[in-house]
Parts: C-alpha cells; structure tokens; sequence
C-alpha cells in the first residue's frame, strides 16, 4: 500500500484506544499469575487478539459513517472519510484482522473464541444501529469490557472473581454514562448541536449527572468492600490491598471532573489519558496493587 493509505490504516485502527483492552489481563493480576511466564503469554496473545478486534471493529464503524464523518467538523479528518484510505481497502483489513485474531482466540481455547466471537458480534450490532438507541449503547459498551475479563479469564483457565466482574461493570457504566454527560455538557456549554450522536436525544444531562454520581459512589464502595472481603484478604494472604481503594475513589472524582465540571471538547476518555493528575492515580493504584499482591 502506498505510504499515505498505510498511515491512514494505523490512524484508523486507532491504537491509542488499545488500553481498554487491558482489561483481558486483570485475571492475571488478579489471579496472581503475573509472574508466571506461561500465563503472561497466554494473557498477551489474547491481549493481541482484543486489539486485532477493535481495530477490525473501528474500520467497520469509520466505512459505515463515512458519509456522515465527511459533515462532521473533527471526524472529517479520519483517513477514510478524508480520502486517504478507500473503504474497499479497509474493510479487506477489518475481515483480515478479524479473521486472524478470531483464530488466534480459537487456538487458546473456546472460550475464548466464544467471547471474543460475543464481542466482535455485538460490535457489529452496536456500529449498525444499537449505538443509536439510549442506555443500549453504553450498556453494550459495558458488555464489551466484560466480554475482555472473562475472556482473559478464560485464556489461562483461570476462574474470574464476581466482584472483578461486577467492578468492571460499574466502572464501565461510569465511564460510558460519563462520556454522554460531556458530550451533553459541551454542547450546553459550547452550544453547539447534540444532533451528531443520535442516542444522546434519548438522554437528560441531570439524569446523567445522577447516575455518575451515583455509579462513581457504588463502585468506590464496591471496590472497598471487596479488599475488606475476608476471602480477600485470605487469598492474597494481605490486608494492604484496602490502600489502593482511595485512588479508585479519587480517580472517579478526577474523571467527574473532566466529564462534568471542566468539560472541554475532547472526549473525557481520551483526556483523562493525557491529564497528569489522573495518570498520577492510576500510576498509584496500579503500583499499590502490585505491591499488595506480590510485593
């Protein structure tokens, strides 16, 4: 391919947004099998697979909204809408890299075939028509991030834990219904149109703000109650994994605020990939995990 078309493609494949995909590797963690060099690889190539897959499913999306991206202000610059990737080209590379790491996911078990196979489908689904359709589309956004759990899960035959699985729910919850909310409070803000997001007709910014609130207090709990889970503590034979639990607090308040009470137009998402403060608290509950659990 030419230079031009093969820069488009990796733009396209949106590899910056492959950190959700890190969520196929908190069974490891969790498992306490970080230090297992089997397990890594294993966790890894499904971590690979996962990536593989968004990228197939960002193509889909970007050839199916093509026309609608070429009237957007920002979304007109992506490389297929702006005539640097033809969509023949890119949906030759979504089947392939689809392909591929659907086969991949069958070499390491069916289970993982099965839930990668869920979350490619549902994708599909959502690019179609469900992310039109309100508290459908980020409830599928939070299936996907589940689908990555037990998927990793699955990958090195590990049982995944139903407070992991139900954390991962509600952080993804939050983060969806937090996008919604910024987008709804930039555009009251800016006052500019809702119009370029259909299932944001379906939404009411102070039912949004509820629900943060709401999720960003529950999982904090959540997350408290199960480091205080006497399991817990007997699995990993510490009581020091209660300490990461005030960064999960402070990084859902930092995320409010970049979503709600500082909105600007770049999605909360992705800011909060770039903003120092959050990357600080993420930087400092990961390291106390860790710690806690094989230090």
């Amino acid at each position: 391919m030419p230079v031009r078309a093969t820069l488009g493609l990796i733009k396209t494949l949106r590899p910056h947004q492959w950190v959700k995909n890190l969520f196929v590797v908190a069974a490891l963690v969790f498992g306490r099998h970080l230090t297992d060099l089997d397990y890594v690889i294993r966790a890894l190539i499904a971590f690979g697979a996962f990536c593989a897959l968004s990228g197939a499913v960002y193509i889909f999306n970007d050839v199916r909204d093509v026309d609608a991206d070429r009237e957007h202000p920002t979304k007109r610059h992506r490389p297929i809408a702006a005539g640097d990737l033809s969509p023949r080209t890119a949906l030759l590379w979504a089947v392939a890299f689809a392909a591929g790491a659907l086969v991949t996911a069958g070499l390491l078990g069916p289970y993982v075939l099965l839930f990668a196979g869920l979350y490619l489908a549902q994708n599909i689904a959502y690019s179609l028509k469900l992310k039109q359709v309100a508290f459908i589309d980020v409830g599928l956004i939070a299936s996907g991030f589940l689908l990555r759990v037990l998927a990793g899960g699955a990958a090195i035959a590990v049982p995944v834990s139903g407070w992991l699985l139900a954390c991962t729910v509600l952080i993804a919850l939050f983060l969806g219904f937090g996008k919604r909310a910024h987008e709804l409070a930039w555009a009251e803000h800016s006052g500019k149109s809702t119009a370029t997001r259909a299932a944001l007709a379906g939404y009411k910014l102070p039912h949004l703000k509820l629900a943060i609130y709401a999720l960003g207090a529950i999982t904090s709990v959540a997350f408290l109650v199960y480091t205080l889970q006497p399991h817990t503590i007997a699995y990993f034979g510490t009581r020091h994994l209660v300490w990461s639990s005030p960064f999960v607090a402070l990084g859902m308040l930092r995320f409010m605020s970049l979503a709600l009470w500082k909105p600007k137009d770049e999605s909360p998402t992705e800011a909060m990939l770039r903003d120092p403060l959050m990357l600080s608290i993420i930087g400092g509950a990961t390291a106390t995990i860790l710690i806690a659990i094989y230090g």
